[in-house]
């Protein structure tokens, strides 16, 4: 059974806490009680209550001013209060109005119609609360999640000294020319998850394949195709990266059909591995290997221009061309 929910009552009359607690205690509720407006703020950010039940006339600090800075407080911000008051006239209303009063209790009051209303705005407080501490909860999981893709996607560049830096930098602009395409956030934010993991069947390749410092035999070539399937079967059973799956097993695919390793073609590769295949080439040919040197840009850009069609999506070079050249690509 869950907690009590909690009442903060504030009156400076002994008289007004006590009429407040005879109503509302038999409901089982958690009764705090503050004189004035000092010990209101304290106690509210103490208990952090379900409802503030605030006298409007008290001295030094009226109910108002209370309200206000309550309101001001982040964890304070999004509690119930109710102001309780005899002053009835448009302008009092309108102060609490301004100061963030959810309601107003007018004195005399009827006690089964409080009862009534306390029950329904605590209820609602405490689902709303309830909701909020889930949505967090699944944020942090999900920020824990992506520290984890992250740090394995740094753990494969550090095993290819060859390659340092090339997830960070295509994982980069992938999100860059996603964003350039109009692709919806919700997907961009698969789509980097999945360039953060393009390479991460390499996990299955050994070291003297994937660290060999010359050319791949057609054995060795065969081995190292088989990475984006070895992606497949070691994703494919965490939830979470369903959605981030397209480009680790798809990036190796080709308009033309002759990619690897399903020899997809066309709108049959995934668009996301169609977006991250342009940038994959691009990010390899834009910086040195051990075996030949960076090409200079221009040359980068007109070899991709000229696999349009064959190896890339031809909506997509064209856009990505337009991000990396916008005059020379019209």
């Amino acid at each position: 059974m869950g907690e009590p929910m909690s009442l903060l009552i504030v009156d400076d009359q002994v008289r007004g806490r006590d009429v407040l607690a005879s109503v509302l205690a038999p409901e089982g509720y958690q009764l705090t009680f503050a004189s004035n407006g000092i010990e209101a703020i304290n106690a509210a950010q103490r208990v952090i209550p379900d409802l503030v039940l605030l006298d409007v006339m008290m001295p030094d600090m009226d109910g108002f001013e209370v309200c206000r800075i309550l309101r001001a407080d982040p964890k304070l911000a999004l509690v119930p209060i109710f102001l309780v008051t005899a002053l009835d006239d448009q302008e009092s209303l309108l102060r609490g109005i301004e100061a963030g009063a959810d309601d107003f209790v007018t004195k005399p009051f009827n006690r089964a119609e409080l009862r009534a209303r306390v029950r329904t705005i605590t209820r609602l407080n405490r689902f709303r609360t309830l909701l909020d501490e889930r949505e967090q909860a699944a944020e942090e999981v999900t920020k824990a999640y992506d520290a984890t893709l992250e740090g394995w996607s740094r753990a494969l560049d550090l095993r290819d000294h060859e390659t340092e830096g090339h997830s960070r930098r295509v994982t980069e602009m992938t999100v860059r020319l996603a964003q350039a395409m109009n692709i919806d956030n919700d997907k961009i934010e698969h789509i980097r998850r999945g360039a953060l993991l393009h390479d991460i069947g390499k996990m299955g390749v050994p070291d003297a394949v994937l660290l060999k410092p010359g050319p791949l035999n057609d054995e060795e070539w065969t081995i190292m195709r088989r990475h984006p399937s070895m992606a497949y079967e070691l994703l494919t059973p965490i939830t979470y990266l369903h959605d981030a799956l397209e480009i680790p097993w798809c990036h190796h695919e080709k308009w033309d059909g002759t990619g690897y390793p399903r020899r997809l073609a066309g709108e049959d590769i995934p668009l996301a591995a169609r977006i991250f295949a342009i940038v994959d080439v691009w990010d390899a040919l834009s910086n040195d290997r051990p075996y030949r040197k960076a090409w200079q840009p221009e040359a980068v850009f007109h070899h991709l221009a000229s696999l349009s069609g064959t190896h890339f999506d031809p909506a997509v070079a064209t856009a990505f061309l337009r991000l990396l050249n916008p005059i020379h690509a019209t």
